[in-house]
C-alpha cells in the first residue's frame, strides 16, 4: 500500500457557470484520519469529493497531498482511488477480473494481476466469490468488491461517495464496521461522503459539516455533537433544541433535556405533540414559546414513572452546563 500523506484543501472553490457549488473552503485531512464530508444535498460535499479524485476542474484554490500539489494532475496520476455510490462493477466480469481490471489496464500480466486481485479479495473476505459475475452477489457482497477493486491500486487516498446508501439498514451497520477496520488496517485517509449523520459519527475522526458550498464546522464526531458552532450544525445533526433565549441562540441536547410535571420549576412551558417508542427510550416531540420542532429523549425507566400523551402540558427543563451557545443560521 502507498505511504498515506496528508491531503489539504487550499481557497478551494468550484463554479459550474454562474452557480458557486463550493466557496473558498480550507480543510486539512491527515494521514491516516477517516473523513466524513456531511451535509444536506447540494451542500458541496460530492463537487469536492470529486475535485480532490481530479473529476471535476478546480475553479480556484490547490489540492495538496503529501506535500505535492495534485490541482492539475490527471487522476491516474494523484494518489487517489474513488468507489462510486453505484459501485460500477462490470457486468460480465467475475470478481477476480473486476479488481484485476485496473492492473489489466496498466498491461500488468495476467498471472500477476490475478494474483494481486485475489490478495484484495482476501482483504474484504471476498476470495471465495472470485468467479462470481456482479448479479450473482448481494449489495454488501458488490460493495465489497468494489472496494477490493479501488483499493488494488494502492491510493495514498480512498474517496467514497455515498458508499452505505444502497444498503438496507442492517448491512449499513455492518459494513461501517468493515470500513473502519479496514481504513485501521491499511493506515491512509478515507474521504467518505454521506447525508447520514449516524454515518458519520459512527465513522468519523474528522468530521466535516458543510451547508451552502462552506466548511460550517469541522471536528472530531464528539465535538460537533457535543459543541455545535452553529444553528445548522445543531439542527442537520439532529438531537438538539435550538431556542431563542434573551441571552442569544442556544442548543441543548435532547437527551439532557428533562421533562417536568405541572407545578414543577421549568425553563419552557410546553405541549406535547409526539411520543414515539424507541426500545430502551422514549422520543418526545414537543411545542412551546413559539417553538414546533422540541424534543426530550427519555429513558424508559423514567417514561414509566411519568408517562405523557399528546396533548398533556408539560415543562421543558435542562441544566446550565448543557446550554451551548451558537451561531444562527445565515
Amino acid at each position: 500500500m502507498a505511504t498515506a500523506g496528508n491531503l489539504e484543501l487550499v481557497k478551494l472553490s468550484k463554479r459550474y457557470g454562474a452557480s458557486l457549488a463550493v466557496e473558498d473552503i480550507d480543510l486539512r485531512v491527515p494521514a491516516g484520519a477517516y473523513c466524513c464530508l456531511l451535509g444536506p444535498s447540494g451542500c458541496g460535499k460530492t463537487s469536492t469529493l470529486r475535485m480532490i479524485a481530479g473529476h471535476e476542474s478546480v475553479t480556484s484554490g490547490d489540492i495538496l497531498l503529501a506535500n505535492v500539489n495534485v490541482t492539475d494532475f490527471a487522476p491516474a496520476k494523484r494518489g487517489t482511488a474513488m468507489m462510486f455510490q453505484s459501485y460500477a462493477l462490470f457486468p460480465h466480469l467475475t470478481c477476480l477480473d473486476n479488481v484485476a481490471f485496473s492492473l489489466k489496464m496498466r498491461g500488468v500480466d495476467k498471472a500477476a494481476r490475478r494474483a494481486k486481485a485475489m490478495e484484495f479479495l482476501d482483504l474484504v473476505a471476498m476470495s471465495q466469490y472470485a468467479e462470481r459475475v456482479p448479479g450473482q452477489l448481494s449489495g454488501g457482497q458488490q460493495q465489497r468488491v468494489a472496494l477490493a477493486r479501488a483499493l488494488i491500486t494502492e491510493p495514498q487516498v480512498l474517496l467514497l461517495d455515498e458508499p452505505l446508501s444502497a444498503l438496507d439498514t442492517f448491512l449499513r451497520v455492518r459494513m461501517r464496521i468493515e470500513l473502519k477496520r479496514l481504513q485501521l488496517k491499511l493506515g491512509i485517509p478515507f474521504i467518505h461522503v454521506t447525508h447520514g449523520q449516524d454515518e458519520a459519527l459512527a465513522l468519523a475522526d474528522l468530521v466535516v459539516v458543510m451547508n451552502k458550498g462552506k466548511i460550517e464546522q469541522a471536528g472530531s464526531a464528539r465535538q460537533v455533537f457535543e459543541t455545535p458552532a452553529t444553528e445548522f450544525v445543531a439542527r442537520f445533526l439532529g438531537g438538539h433544541n435550538v431556542i431563542r433565549t434573551p441571552g442569544g441562540l442556544i442548543a441543548v441536547r435532547a437527551d439532557r433535556t428533562r421533562l417536568a410535571r405541572n407545578g414543577d420549576a421549568a425553563m419552557l412551558p410546553a405541549t406535547v405533540t409526539g411520543v414515539e417508542y424507541q426500545g430502551a427510550s422514549y422520543a418526545i416531540a414537543l411545542e412551546g414559546a413559539g417553538v414546533s420542532d422540541l424534543s426530550a429523549i427519555v429513558g424508559d425507566s423514567e417514561f414509566n414513572e411519568f408517562p405523557v400523551v399528546v396533548g398533556d402540558s408539560v415543562g421543558l427543563a435542562w441544566s446550565e452546563a448543557d446550554i451551548r451557545p451558537v451561531s444562527p443560521a445565515s
